[in-house]
């Protein structure tokens, strides 16, 4: 994937990706829907770290193994936590400086999530060791763009790399490599509901003037809904046999 990114020309930032469907402005809020359906990122992270925090209370749990898989967990839903201010903060102004905020925080969670599935589908201690490099190449590949940007030749390659290797990624080593939890299936979920996240970014204006809202604020929503699975799969799944 690296080989095929690089042997790509540089790809810069499309400004008519600012040019989103809904524009209304509702009670002061410019791009409202846009910056309101945030809202449940934040829910869903701080709900996230909660059980979390609960979780690591109770002493023994189903839901871990071992203390050091949560790590990449407490991380994640920061950063989904994190991306309900960052997205809002870019749909109120939507540029390129204001973008930069939105990306960033969404690394965070798709580099935890890959640290997460390298831990328990590979190994454990790889899984915690690559958790910190990880992270430093999801925040590189948007500082990297930003940079060129403000130099007039923004790349996103690293960033496109970062989002789409990591979801690529993910069901290759969970058809390589054995499970340790029940829940395999919830994580085709979340990469579902990625998926179709994306579809409706994609079709932005068509679904405004379809339904009257924006596929962009249904894009949101779905995304946090993929957040949300997540966490339903770690609340729901046990240790296999194999594992203990």
């Amino acid at each position: 994937m690296v080989a095929i990114a690089f042997a790509l020309h540089p790809i810069a930032q499309d400004l008519s990706y600012h040019d989103f469907a809904d524009q209304r402005t509702m009670l002061g809020i410019p791009n409202a829907l846009d910056v309101l359906s945030n809202i449940p990122f934040l829910l869903v992270g701080a709900w996230g770290l909660a059980f979390l925090w609960r979780d690591r209370s109770a002493g023994a749990s189903p839901s871990f193994l071992t203390p050091e898989e949560r790590w990449p967990y407490w991380i994640l839903f920061a950063g989904v936590s994190l991306t309900a201010f960052g997205s809002a903060y870019y749909h109120w102004r939507p540029d390129n400086a204001t973008l930069f905020w939105d990306r960033l925080p969404m690394t965070i969670a798709f580099m935890a999530l890959l640290s997460s599935v390298i831990a328990e589908r590979i190994s454990l201690a790889g899984g915690r060791r690559l958790l910190l490099p990880l992270l430093l190449v999801g925040v590189l590949s948007t500082l990297y763009w930003r940079v060129g940007e403000q130099h007039g030749a923004g790349d996103l390659r690293p960033y496109a790399l970062v989002q789409f290797g990591s979801l690529v990624l993910v069901p290759v080593m969970v058809w390589l490599f054995p499970a340790r939890y029940t829940g395999t299936a919830d994580l085709f979920g979340v990469l579902g509901w990625y998926a179709l996240a994306k579809v409706f970014e994609t079709f932005d204006h068509q679904v405004f003037s379809m339904i009257g809202v924006s596929g962009h604020t249904l894009k949101h929503l779905a995304s946090a809904v993929g957040a949300w699975w997540i966490l339903r799969m770690i609340k729901r799944r046990r240790p296999l046999a194999s594992a203990r």
